[in-house]
This record gives structure tokens, sequence and C-alpha cells, in this order.
């Protein structure tokens, strides 16, 4: 099994995200409080005091926490734009390249403002989420390779002209601040995690598990909980990503932001190469621990949150693969003691898509 632990990282702190992308979403027709469900037999399973998951199967109207990002960057994109004078008028072109969730939510957000959307699709992805883009009216390009190349794709794409605008959740080096914005609109879902544990009696979590494409939630996860009060305790925070792409795992324990070749797998929104470079230095300082996943281990994972009520696909399911993984089987009492666990310990796992936001097929 691919780990990495660094438990140092709990006593790291950083500012706060901005608070004004809650009162957006708020704003927004659709918005509802995703469900916080408790699942007392995964309590039983790994041994922990309470389990709690994310349901992020239905956000603003799409199968996918995505929307959260999206919505705010596209929001602040174009008011800025508008309060350009220079800018030209006439509706804008948002270019971006997905692997899946992230395309359909710029879309979707494209055609209720009135904007136009053209999305790179990476090669892996099933046809039925590119024909899910297309319905929202968004032109799609397919990119044989993987999702790195369908990031380049659309960069290219974007710096065509004016009338047309990046609106990527990857960063790198001179395309950053679209990218941070994505990320304030993700801080959403964990005051949103706050609230319900308070009301359900549970107090802040002990550990919450991430899945990590390019880190952008991870980063997210990171700023919330490393900014806590003085005094307040910090819960580990644990990221979890497909074998077939461990561009996490890989940079955590080389110390350095790292490319991999990724292979094939059914999580396909977390089939990465390379981290976000606005994200990894949180993500170097802020991760307490790192796993990688194999498909068989998120299909069964997707299966078991189905039978307990939870719509969630592989990238949605790989939190709980990644804590049965952490916390089960030969070398989990060190695990746990990295991770800073006991047996009242609370978990938050954030299922961040719903069984049918990227329909393919599921190994047994």
């Amino acid at each position: 099994m691919a780990w990495f632990a660094r438990p140092a990282a709990r006593a790291w702190t950083c500012p706060p995200e901005p608070a004004e992308a809650q009162a957006f979403h708020a704003s927004l027709p659709g918005y509802a409080t995703t469900p916080l469900h408790e699942l007392a037999s995964l309590a039983d399973e790994l041994g922990v005091g309470r389990v709690f998951v994310k349901d992020e199967s239905a956000r603003l109207g799409l199968p996918a926490f995505k929307a959260l990002g999206a919505s705010w960057a596209v929001h602040r994109a174009l008011a800025e734009r508008a309060a350009n004078s220079g800018a030209p008028s006439g509706p804008v072109t948002l270019v971006t390249a997905t692997d899946g969730n992230h395309g359909r939510a710029v879309a979707r957000f494209a055609r209720l403002l009135g904007q136009r959307a053209h999305v790179f699709v990476s090669g892996g992805v099933h046809p039925a989420a590119s024909a899910a883009i297309a319905s929202e009216g968004a032109e799609v390009t397919q990119v044989a390779g993987p999702y790195d190349d369908a990031v380049r794709r659309a960069a290219d794409a974007a710096a065509d002209g004016p009338a047309t605008l990046l609106v990527q959740d990857s960063a790198w080096p001179g395309y950053e601040r679209i990218p941070r914005w994505i990320v304030e609109g993700y801080s959403t879902l964990f005051t949103e995690v706050d609230a319900q544990l308070a009301a359900a009696g549970a107090g802040p979590p002990d550990l919450v598990a991430v899945p990590v494409g390019v880190g952008s939630l991870a980063q997210a996860a990171v700023t919330h909980y490393r900014s806590r009060p003085a005094g307040r305790p910090a819960p580990s925070l644990l990221s979890v990503e497909p074998e077939a792409a461990p561009c996490v795992i890989e940079s955590l324990t080389r110390g350095e932001l790292t490319g991999v070749v990724t292979g094939d797998t059914a999580m396909a929104g977390l089939n990465c190469g390379t981290p976000s470079s606005v994200a990894w230095p949180y993500l170097r300082e802020g991760i307490d621990a790192a796993v990688a996943v194999t498909d068989a281990a998120g299909a069964r994972a997707a299966r078991a949150l189905a039978a307990l009520g939870v719509s969630s696909g592989p990238c949605g399911a790989a939190p709980l693969a990644g804590v049965r993984a952490a916390l089960t089987g030969a070398g989990a009492e060190d695990r746990r003691a990295a991770l800073g666990l006991g047996p009242a310990s609370t978990l938050v796992l954030l299922s961040t898509e719903g069984a049918d936001a990227n329909p393919h097929h599921q190994e047994p």
C-alpha cells in the first residue's frame, strides 16, 4: 500500500479563506446544504466512535461538489471583466479542461449566465459524461491523452483572443488567481460540515478524508482546518488518490512538486498527473497522511455506501476506501497512531460525487 504520514502537519497554521463565497452560494437558486449522513456500521467496522459522510450527489442541481468552485470562480471572473473598462463587451467563451464534473459545472454556469463554454475532455472519461457536458450547451473537444494534455489544450485555446477566459481548477506559475477562487468556493462545503457536526452533537472531527486529483479540494480542507483558533484541536487530514495517479503521494514523499505518468482508473475525476501549484504548498505543510487505493477497493467502497443509502461514484467513495486501507490490516496500529485516532474518534468522509456523476464500469 502506498502510504505517507507526517503528523507534524497538525501543528501548521495558515490564514482562513475569505467568507464571501458561502453568502454567494446561499443566494443562488436551488442552494441547499447537502446531507451529512452518520453511518454507525462504518464506525463499528473501522473501530472508531462516529463516522459521517458528506453527500455531494446533488449540489446546486449537479451531481458533484464541483459546482461550488466553478460558480464562485465564474462569478468573480465575470465581475472583474465587467469592471475592466478596457474589456470587450458581449458574451465570453469560458474554456476549461475536465475529467468529468468540473467541465459540466463550468458549462452549466456559463449557460445560466448567458455565456458560452468550450470544454476539453481528457481520455478515459465515459461518453455519457461528455454527453452531459454537451447537454449544457458547451462545445466539447475530446482529447485522446490524459488530463494534463487536456489542460494544455484548453490553455492554448483560451489564449486565442480577448473573448475567451480560462476557468481551470489546476494552477501553474502565471495562472493562479482563478484556481484560488475555485478553492475559495469549496470553503462552503466545510462551513456546512461544521454546522452539521455541531447539530449532531459531534464536535470537531478527528479525521477528514479527502479524495485528491490536482489537490484543490484538499487545499480547501487544509485552509479550513489549519486556520482554527489557537488551542482548538486540529483534525488529521488524509488525502486519497488512485494507485494509477499518485501525484500527491509522490510529491509528498519527494518533498517537491512532482508529476507522474497516469494510468487507467475508474476514478476518472482523480486521474491527474500533477498537483496544482497553488495547492501544493498547503498539501506539503498541512496534510497529515496520504494513501493510494485500487479501483477494486474504490468499487467495494461505492457498493458499501450504496447499501447504506448514499449514492457515491468511485471518486466519492475513495475516502472510504482510503480509511479502510489506513485503519485496517497489517500495520494499522502504527497508521492509527500517526493519525492520532482512538476508539472514540469522529471521522468525516467527503463523498464528492453521486453514482451518476461519472458513469463507468466498476470492477467487482
